[in-house]
């Protein structure tokens, strides 16, 4: 059993805690543990469990309080959600259907059946997820409807690279697309549009529409800044009412022979390896997020490559892990570990061959997406 999958247990004994809390952990979960609702609410803050398995009778906030509880709040009503119980209340248990619970666990019931059950449950959520994975792929690619482009384009004097990983094989909100105008310019856009799943992996297309015809639009009119674009972009995204109350960020960069002109928007910044000084920099950008204001105050960046150098482009799955105490962003750690990778003629083959990107891959709670540019 994968040691993803988590469990909140809540019960006001602390035996009852102990006793089926160390059998989930026997059987791989990880359980958390909750004595009372409030508690219950502060792990859900942290972490969303794959499974709630709460008492209903419990002092104070009891079991059904806290589901209808959970029921109002978007972020939790459709976590799984099973009662565990010392008494067998038929007109409870209607009560309990009601409110979308999907089981009642009689707490005498024998804990290698109470794990079976948990067990079958979840299953059969993997297998309908995978599923629809496969059939929503498949409606995709008959449309020709891609967030992650198949190849790279080859650039006169430059290497690029690009990996991605969704994040439970579930499409998500991260958006990558490479542009080649002529010989002279290409544009290299990475994105995440903010939400999990399905929706946020349906608005990046029409992100990725916006931002297309945005710079083919400029290039058509000599406009040439990343700044424009990026001010024509979040010009439409700030007026269209479907996706104006979306938030995304976006990172454009235009290559022009060795110079490279970039402009964010509330996005991570640049990495840039510089190979002469052997050092890492960061490169920022001030832009707000797309949308959030009329006027986005973004900025240009304009640089040169020399020979060796290599610039990356994240999106904060590449930075985000799961901890004992919740969510920890930590660039910081990322840098240090990327740094041992840099320079080398074959950097990005050492990330992937060298275990650096799959490690990233196992420990990641959100999309991951980077993009690496290396001058020739």
């Amino acid at each position: 059993m994968p040691k993803s999958r988590k469990i909140l247990l809540v019960d006001d004994s602390p035996l009852v805690l102990k006793i089926i809390g160390q059998a989930l952990e026997k059987d791989g979960f990880h359980c958390l543990k909750a004595g009372n609702v409030p508690e219950a609410m502060a792990h859900l803050k942290n972490e969303i469990p794959d499974l709630i398995l709460s008492d209903y009778q419990m002092p104070d906030i009891d079991g059904f309080a806290f589901r209808q509880s959970l029921m109002a709040i978007a972020e939790y009503r459709n976590i799984p959600f099973m009662f565990l119980t010392s008494i067998a209340d038929h007109d409870r248990m209607r009560e309990g259907m009601d409110m979308e619970v999907i089981d009642y666990i009689i707490k005498d019931t024998p804990i290698a059946l109470v794990i079976s059950k948990i067990n079958n449950f979840l299953n059969s959520i993997r297998e309908r997820h995978e599923r629809t994975i496969q059939e929503l792929s498949t409606v995709a690619t008959a449309l020709n409807l891609y967030s992650i482009p198949q190849d790279a384009p080859a650039v006169n004097g430059f290497d690029i690279h690009f990996w991605h990983r969704s994040y439970q094989n579930y499409p998500g909100g991260d958006f990558i697309d490479l542009i080649t105008i002529d010989d002279q310019y290409t544009f290299i856009i990475l994105g995440d549009v903010m939400g999990k799943k399905w929706g946020a992996w349906f608005f990046s297309f029409g992100y990725l529409s916006y931002i297309r015809a945005a710079v083919r639009l400029c290039v058509s009119e000599g406009d040439l800044s990343t700044k424009s674009i990026m001010q024509k972009i979040n010009s439409v995204i700030y007026h269209d009412p479907v996706v104006s109350g979306l938030l995304s960020t976006l990172s454009l960069i235009m290559i022009n022979a060795d110079k490279i002109s970039y402009t964010g928007a509330g996005d991570l910044p640049l990495l840039y390896y510089n190979k002469a000084e052997g050092m890492l920099h960061k490169i920022s950008s001030a832009g707000l997020l797309l949308g959030v204001s009329k006027d986005g105050g973004f900025d240009e960046q304009v640089f040169t490559l020399q020979p060796g150098d290599q610039l990356l482009m994240v999106t904060d799955g590449m930075i985000d892990k799961q901890t004992e105490r919740g969510k920890k962003t930590d660039l910081k750690g990322f840098e240090n570990e990327l740094t041992r990778h840099l320079g080398k003629a074959d950097s990005f083959t050492d990330m992937k061959e060298n275990g650096f990107l799959n490690e990233i891959a196992r420990e990641q709670i959100d999309d991951c997406s980077l993009i690496f540019i290396q001058k020739k």
